[in-house]
């Protein structure tokens, strides 16, 4: 953008723009809401009745993660299974906490025969709680 030094013959422009101004007002604006920030929290003050102390809520336990890899082994957390023994081990993970919920993983290559035994298993074990994990399709 150019702008005309307002002679009527002279060829001269004028190409700076003097920001100064517009930089004093930013730091100004920036000081009155820095200063006025804490001043607008503190709006009502109230006096709070006393009251007895109440039972917590406890957060929600984290599900136990069920994964099948592509080669079919399979996982409760971290740790491989044969699907020999998982029905035992999901029952004894159910009798130490008998809200347990569990989360199912399957590689998609997985054979579902595979995953409908490792289902009927965990029905076995008595768990009622099965989520599965899906990724969203792009």
């Amino acid at each position: 953008m150019a702008i005309s030094s307002g002679g009527g013959d002279s060829d001269e422009v004028l190409s700076e723009i003097n920001i100064t101004p517009m930089v004093d007002v930013m730091l100004v604006l920036l000081v009155v809401f820095i200063i006025t920030a804490p001043l607008m929290t503190n709006a009502i003050k109230v006096n709070l009745p006393d009251t007895d102390v109440t039972v917590q809520i406890e957060e929600p336990k984290k599900p136990v993660v069920v994964s099948v890899d592509e080669q079919g082994r399979i996982y409760l957390d971290e740790d491989e299974y044969s699907l020999d023994v998982i029905e035992s081990e999901l029952a004894s993970r159910k009798a130490l906490d008998p809200e347990i919920r569990l989360n199912l993983n399957a590689d998609e290559t997985v054979p579902y025969g595979t995953v409908a035994k490792l289902m009927v298993l965990i029905e076995k074990a008595g768990i009622q709680r099965l989520s599965f994990i899906t990724e969203k399709q792009t």
